[in-house]
Formats: structure tokens, sequence, C-alpha cells
């Protein structure tokens, strides 16, 4: 692609393995407290829903507060197992302080990252908390390959919205006819970086998205052809 120098990544779901990493955490915390909870049953039923609520979130339809209780509450429900809200509150404590603990990227991540670093400046726009978002960074391996690091709470908005995109690339002192977002939610990430101006690449691992007319990957090694 022409003129791009600046490469704006989403984290979740995009380098670092939401999915697998929120299975290692529930399952420390189902051994040691719900030990009759089957972990992969449960995931199969929280992806869902907490995909749903950080929909809602995105759009300010929920909390912060909100969307951690009410995920794990809906995924409860669902499964029919009794559970206080104390309970539930504690669970999503510690789902937060063991979730960085746990840092399995996708396939090819680190290969591409150090492909790409010798050619643009990259970067990470998320909208995830800046509490649990740093130490996934840190501890996965990733900081040193991202000059700026932009997530919701400093820029004070979330994407798709406008705000968060003129925040990062003033933060990564670009243009947006330089720059372009790789991410997995084709609303936020996608969506809202076309809508901004900048071009974007949506990462479909799982292959979900047809004919969505966007310049779509199924694999982060892909980004070597392109860029």
């Amino acid at each position: 692609m022409k003129n791009i120098t600046d490469i704006f990544f989403d984290l979740d779901h995009t380098l670092w393995d939401f999915d697998a990493n929120s299975v290692l955490a529930f399952d420390k915390i189902f051994t040691a407290h719900h030990p009759t909870i089957d972990t992969n049953a449960f995931i199969e039923i929280y992806a869902p829903i907490n995909q749903a609520c950080w929909k809602l979130y995105q759009v300010d339809k929920i909390t912060h507060q909100e969307l951690r209780y009410n995920r794990l509450r809906q995924s409860f429900d669902v499964l029919n197992y009794s559970i206080s809200d104390g309970e539930i509150n504690k669970i999503s404590d510690d789902y937060i302080a063991f979730l960085p603990d746990n840092n399995q990227l996708f396939e090819g991540a680190i290969e591409v990252l150090e492909y790409l670093t010798p050619k643009y400046n990259l970067h990470i726009i998320t909208n995830g908390f800046a509490e649990v978002q740093g130490k996934k960074i840190n501890n996965s391996g990733l900081a040193d390959y991202f000059k700026t690091i932009t997530n919701s709470e400093m820029a004070g908005m979330k994407k798709p919205h406008a705000t968060i995109f003129e925040y990062a690339l003033s933060l990564a002192n670009t243009k947006k006819e330089n720059a372009i977002m790789i991410g997995d939610c084709i609303d936020a990430d996608v969506r809202g970086a076309i809508d901004f101006g900048m071009k974007a690449i949506l990462f479909d691992e799982k292959g979900i998205y047809t004919d969505q007319g966007l310049h779509t990957i199924n694999h982060l090694l892909e980004l070597k052809k392109i860029l």
C-alpha cells in the first residue's frame, strides 16, 4: 500500500488471543472455587455474551462495571448455575487479575511484527481497560514493537468514535492518509477507521464475514503480502 508510514493494531482478538487466554483464566478460577463448572462449556456460552456486552459498552449503553458484571451474570443464568452477586464480583476481579498472566498470541503475530517493524511505525489502539491492557502488552512481549499505545480511557472515547482515532494519530505524530488500522471488529476497528478517513484491514481469523466489500485477511502472515 502506498504512502503508509504508520500501522495501528487492535490488541484483543487481533494480536492477543483473548479467547485462549480467557479459557486459562477461568479454568484457574473454577478449579479453585467452582469445580463443578466445565470451563469449555462455560466459554461457549460466555464468548458471545461477552461480545454482545462489549458492543453495548463501545456505544456507551452500559458502563465498565456493568460490562464486567452482566457478562458473567448472563452466562451463569444460561448455565442455570446458582451464584450470588458477591461471588460474581469476586470472579470478575480474579478474572481481570489472572487474564494478563496468560499470553497466547495469534499464530504469526511476532513474525509479522518483526517483518513490519523496520518498515513502519507500529501502534496500538484498544478499547480495553488500561489496567489490564498494559499488563497484556508487557507480559506477552509485545511492548517493544509499538511506539505508541492508545486506550479509550486516555482518549475519552472508544472505537468507533472518531475522537480515539484523532487522539491516536496525534500521539503518533502522523496523518490519517499515512495510516492504516488492522483489527477484528468490523464496526469498531474497520468501519470506525474508514469512516474517520483511514485505510483499514479486517482480521477475520474464523472466516465469519463474507461479501462485506472490505480488505480482509484470515491469518496475520497475510500482511506480509500486503504491507
